[in-house]
């Protein structure tokens, strides 16, 4: 029988979480994963053809329609994407699994209420949930049914549960964990809150409140009166996640030549919040490669060994796809003379081969899609499948060659190969150090070196500027808002989390 496709119908950024949760439950779930496909309309290819509602398109593909409902209504004019998919699947009697979250339907928008009425004088059913946890037992219960009732395909759960495993989505980080929620990172959980919207701005949150919200996301849960972490919140905000799965650690050694030694040069043992792994590493890698000076116009600018979008990338991909099943194995980084490799445990899910990594021919597909969309947030991979073509790019760009993929002894091993004895291959990022000598005639000597850290960095923090200058931040302060005024960099974010990046327009030239 071919595949039944169900079309995930809602405010996409308000539910992303939920979105893809439901495609991981599915793909985790062997009998599930047999019969259907979760379709999220966002992570479909492009058609190449001009379609005025192409989600509409999408959807009269699939046989099964899942709507999950909050407060936001989405964009009208008149009627927004959702509620026109609503309509579209009552009118041509495709099956319905309608989701709303939360009981208070005094927070709905105007208009969200109104699309609510209008299914319950339909006639349709609904369940409630509260968390991510509670979605999916409801949905596994209604799916079931819908499939035997619509469509005659009965689903044993004892048998689905002794049926072996499938190189499927994992479910290693759906477990319910007996661990109190306090061992996550309160800074890290915080900032992340923030970086997605969940808290309003300038709202300082109390322990209960950024529980709650984190309860919201599907990290944690509630039991009785005490919080607890879903494996998912401990891998991605955990302050060290390896005191209870030892596989999360991340070993690195930095060796002093082109093979590997029983003495390297430099090594560390990291295990903590995902977020936090990434610029470890990075710092790591920093750290024990050479960083050759250029000069640009007027500024002497330090150039990476290997570019920073990569190498984060890399760490990332190793982080997200990782097989947590394997208990033991860590992910390795591994620093030679001439290369940096990552390994990660674990082969390619299917549909994914070698090969077609090797090719870029890479379509959307994680083992712990919830933890890839968590990092996704932050902005530290993209879920479309692209991060493979963008390591490509920043690998040539910064004038070195493409990535290399390969398998070793059951690791998935990416090797980015440095420029060797050549330093001159390296090439200056674009946009750098392009102040015209003019305009930095006008800035102080700390202002030049906050330039210089924003270019090469990407960004400077009041942090950054305070530390490294040794100056109070009533003068990091008069330096920065001085910068702004003249539109070298511009603010991005606020509060914990205001870092400032280089302007793309202003007095540059």
């Amino acid at each position: 029988m071919k595949k039944l496709r169900i079309f995930v119908s809602s405010v996409q950024k308000e539910l992303e979480i939920e979105r893809v949760a439901v495609a991981g439950w599915v793909s985790s779930d062997q009998q599930l994963s047999e019969l259907c496909d979760v379709v999220l309309f966002e992570k479909e290819p492009l058609s190449g053809k001009r379609i005025s509602k192409p989600y509409l398109e999408c959807l009269k593909s699939c046989q099964i329609y899942l709507l999950i409902l909050d407060c936001e209504y989405g964009r009208p004019p008149e009627f927004s994407a959702t509620h026109e998919e609503y309509r579209f699947a009552r009118d041509n009697d495709l099956p319905m699994l309608i989701f709303i979250k939360g009981r208070n339907d005094g927070k709905r928008e105007a208009k969200t209420k109104e699309f609510f009425d209008e299914i319950k004088t339909d006639g349709n059913t609904y369940r409630r949930f509260h968390d991510r946890m509670d979605l999916q037992s409801e949905l596994e219960e209604s799916l079931r049914f819908v499939l035997k009732d619509s469509f005659r395909a009965i689903i044993s759960v004892e048998e689905n549960r002794a049926a072996g495993v499938v190189e499927t989505a994992s479910t290693f980080e759906q477990q319910a964990m007996d661990v109190s929620a306090g061992q996550l990172d309160e800074t890290v959980s915080e900032n992340w809150l923030r970086a997605i919207k969940a808290v309003p701005e300038g709202q300082t949150l109390s322990d209960i409140e950024r529980l709650n919200a984190l309860r919201q996301k599907g990290l944690v849960r509630l039991e009785g009166n005490v919080f607890r972490t879903q494996a998912s919140g401990l891998l991605f905000l955990g302050k060290d996640p390896a005191a209870r799965f030892p596989q999360c650690r991340i070993f690195a050694d930095a060796f002093r030549g082109a093979f590997s030694d029983s003495t390297p040069a430099d090594q560390i043992t990291l295990s903590g919040p995902s977020p936090v792994l990434v610029e470890q590493v990075w710092g790591f890698v920093q750290k024990n490669t050479r960083h050759p000076m250029r000069v640009v116009g007027l500024t002497r600018i330090a150039l990476d060994e290997y570019p920073r979008e990569a190498v984060r990338e890399c760490i990332v991909n190793a982080i997200a796809h990782r097989n947590y099943e394997d208990s033991a194995r860590q992910i390795l980084v591994r620093l030679f003379s001439d290369r940096l490799e990552i390994m990660s445990p674990g082969v390619p899910m299917k549909p994914l081969t070698v090969a077609k990594i090797r090719k870029g021919n890479c379509p959307p597909c994680s083992r712990n899609p919830v933890l890839g969309q968590y990092l996704n947030h932050l902005r530290l991979m993209d879920q479309r499948g692209s991060g493979i073509g963008r390591m490509r790019t920043a690998m040539l760009n910064h004038g070195l060659s493409a990535p290399e993929y390969d398998l070793n002894e059951g690791y998935f091993l990416v090797t980015l190969k440095g420029p060797g004895d050549d330093l001159e291959r390296l090439k200056v990022p674009a946009g750098t150090g392009v102040i015209s000598g003019a305009v930095e005639a006008q800035l102080n000597e700390r202002q030049r070196r906050m330039m210089a850290h924003a270019l090469t960095a990407g960004f400077v923090t009041s942090g950054w500027c305070k530390k490294t200058l040794g100056v109070a931040y009533q003068t990091v302060y008069r330096d920065i808002q001085s910068l702004l005024d003249a539109k070298l960099i511009v603010q991005q974010g606020s509060g914990r989390s205001t870092r400032y990046i280089p302007s793309t327009g202003g007095q540059r030239e």
